[in-house]
């Protein structure tokens, strides 16, 4: 990664720029620009998130924003309402408030004097699946955007449900939130009379949003709204889609370049949930010229070929040994010049022949603890580990050693024709590639609550025993099997801490199943390049403890309990511009008995702490989820400190029933 410390245009920030919505809230802003964008106007790019740029993403943006407007951008680091050093209320994420007011800041945007009234959007999370919500409502001065680990299907494809089957991290996510948006403003930008105020209206307000989620466990209106799926059409800007084969969000890049009419591309490397220009595992890309690229096109007009970019460029990943982390993914650059790709054909693979013995599948609930993350995010042990634990655990079909390597690329597909004994199952397809030692390496998985075999709309209860069809659609992949390995197909009844289990442990009996594999003829090289990594000067800090990560799984071999417990320490560090210390820990436990689906629990445990010479303040949030046959069950706790003084304290309780989960 390359330092770059001299731009064309000289830049200027300001930390704190007020940008006062209809309502007459204050959003807080950070901006970067030329010196002379009045005498020269540019366009601007819009970040806005609820996460801090004060000591939230400032790491990333300070790698980002002043490279960029260094280039002749104004760049825009909007924290949304209710959040870091905004006034209002958090409400939900992606609520039609959030929308609005990207939109008006967009036309704000335009207004100014050192605008040229183009404008573009930009984030990765939060960040990018707000750019496409907000592309969709076509504000007038909105020309592109890009969209890094995003969505374009809100229930589908994010972190609360996949394949109609609840995800674990649905209440992991609504702990992490009651943490983020529960922080104080920074005195030094709110005022040290108003500060308080705000974090007092703040807390007061604050949403617990499990409930919320979990009060809508089909396919209903709620996760429509903002679901750009429901019609592609409607986004008009130019969109460049970003994702990474070790992230959960790698879905979207093939379902917008396959779908939307406005000029798209997309670009796939082998990362977890980060900016690619820092991301790993490594080969980083320049990331930050890539963008200047699309920026340069659809903002200023400049011809930069983008047009000309193959419509959909992927890392192709190598067969590597089975790790909780890697450095490196070595692989090659593939090319495809539409999606679906031409190149690209089917492969059939009878797994179960009809008329065969039918196989029983009936999984320990501990089955999936070899998975890793839904999101890899920290850069320490949070990848698919050795599938060997998960596969003793699950009914394996292996297919006979390879005569030769291939390269899959795109979605498999399992078909299925099967009974349950229980009103409600769920069924986990995992694919593997098997050494020949026998060690075993995850390409892609899917989940699949039966009872929305048919519709996440309108799901409908099993008849006990009797024979129905199903098809597992498993996640986007670019993975090269060598010669030598073979293809597993594991098929489980659980896959936790992923998805939460049924309420009764459930025996699928399967007749028939066939793989539908994308295969495509074997890359030879790399089919297309990208320019190396660089970035602005990185965040000044001092480190006051270092990050640290760590995952156990420890079993009670009286009960057989199996706990999974993660410790996140993400440090502390003292901004050395404005002298802000900040520290981040989180605490998470995951347990389940092996026999019992209702045994299962977690907890999360999260501290955040501030100060700056005498002044020092802490949150520090609490949260369970535990359910019976009937109800799932959430309890949480906000305590906020001022120095070791208790200042606030809130308590949530709340059942929600469970239906067809």
């Amino acid at each position: 990664m390359k330092t770059v410390t001299s731009f064309p245009r000289q830049v200027v920030e300001t930390p704190d720029v007020g940008i006062v919505m209809p309502d007459g809230c204050r959003l807080s802003a950070r901006i970067w620009m030329p010196a002379d964008a009045e005498a020269s106007p540019v366009p601007a790019i819009l970040e806005h998130l609820p996460y801090r740029k004060r000591d939230g993403t400032i790491f990333r943006d300070e790698l980002t924003h002043p490279y960029v407007a260094g280039h002749g951008y104004a760049c825009i680091r909007v924290d949304m309402r209710g959040n870091g050093d905004s006034e209002g209320l958090m409400e939900d994420e992606y609520s039609e408030q959030e929308l609005q007011d990207a939109c008006d800041v967009i036309a704000w945007a335009a207004a100014q004097p050192w605008c040229n009234g183009n404008v573009g959007m930009m984030g990765i999370s939060w960040g990018g699946f707000n750019s496409l919500q907000v592309a969709a409502k076509q504000p007038p001065a909105l020309k592109a955007i890009i969209t890094l680990c995003s969505t374009v299907d809100r229930y589908a494809d994010d972190i609360h449900y996949k394949g109609g089957c609840l995800l674990g991290e649905n209440a992991g996510w609504a702990a992490t939130m009651l943490s983020y948006s529960s922080r104080p403003p920074d005195p030094a930008i709110a005022g040290t009379d108003r500060w308080r105020e705000l974090w007092r209206q703040r807390l007061h307000n604050q949403p617990y949003l499990a409930p919320l989620w979990l009060g809508h466990q089909h396919r209903d209106v709620y996760w429509k709204r903002g679901s750009v799926c429901e019609d592609f059409s409607a986004i008009k800007a130019a969109v460049l889609s970003i994702g990474g084969w070790h992230d959960g969000y790698c879905n979207t890049i093939a379902n917008l370049v396959a779908n939307i009419e406005a000029p798209v591309k997309g670009i796939v490397g082998p990362w977890i949930h980060k900016y690619p220009h820092y991301a790993a595992p490594e080969p980083k890309i320049g990331f930050l010229q890539e963008a200047l690229r699309w920026w340069d096109r659809w903002l200023k007009g400049i011809d930069t070929g983008v047009e000309d970019d193959p419509a959909y460029r992927a890392w192709l990943m190598d067969s590597v040994r089975p790790a909780r982390w890697h450095d490196t993914r070595p692989g090659r650059w593939v090319a495809e010049s539409a999606w679906p790709p031409p190149r690209v054909t089917s492969q059939r693979i009878e797994l179960l022949a009809s008329g065969s013995a039918p196989a029983t599948v009936a999984t320990p609930q501990t089955c999936g603890l070899a998975g890793g993350e839904y999101f890899p995010f920290t850069f320490g042990p949070e990848l698919p580990g050795d599938q060997r634990p998960d596969d003793a655990l699950s009914v394996c079909f292996d297919q006979p050693p390879l005569a030769g390597a291939i390269d899959i690329l795109g979605a498999p597909e399992v078909s299925l024709r099967l009974s349950s004994d229980q009103p409600q199952a769920n069924v986990c397809v995992r694919l593997c590639d098997v050494h020949p030692d026998g060690a075993s390496e995850l390409i892609s998985y899917g989940v699949l609550n039966l009872t929305h075999r048919t519709s996440h709309e309108y799901p409908t209860r099993l008849e006990p025993g009797k024979v129905f069809e199903a098809r597992v659609n498993l996640d986007q992949c670019a993975y090269r099997v060598p010669a030598g390995h073979r293809l597993r197909v594991a098929v489980s009844t659980a896959y936790w801490p992923l998805i939460w289990p049924s309420p009764h442990a459930a025996t699928l009996t399967l007749e028939a199943a066939t793989l539908e594999l994308p295969v495509r003829p074997l890359a030879t090289g790399d089919e297309v390049s990208f320019p190396d990594s660089e970035t602005a000067t990185p965040w000044r800090t001092e480190t006051l403890r270092p990050a640290r990560s760590e995952r156990h799984i420890g079993i009670d071999q009286k009960t057989g309990v199996t706990t999974l417990t993660i410790s996140d320490d993400f440090g502390e560090v003292r901004d050395l511009a404005h002298g802000l210390v900040n520290g981040s820990i989180v605490h998470e436990t995951w347990s389940i008995q092996p026999d019992d689906p209702l045994s299962a629990s977690m907890e999360t445990r999260w501290t955040q702490t501030f100060s700056r010479d005498a002044w020092s303040v802490r949150t520090e949030t609490s949260s369970r989820m535990w359910s019976d046959e009937k109800a799932f069950h959430l309890q949480a706790r906000i305590e906020a400190y001022e120095g070791d003084r208790l200042v606030f304290e809130r308590d949530f309780r709340e059942s929600v029933p469970r239906d067809h989960l």
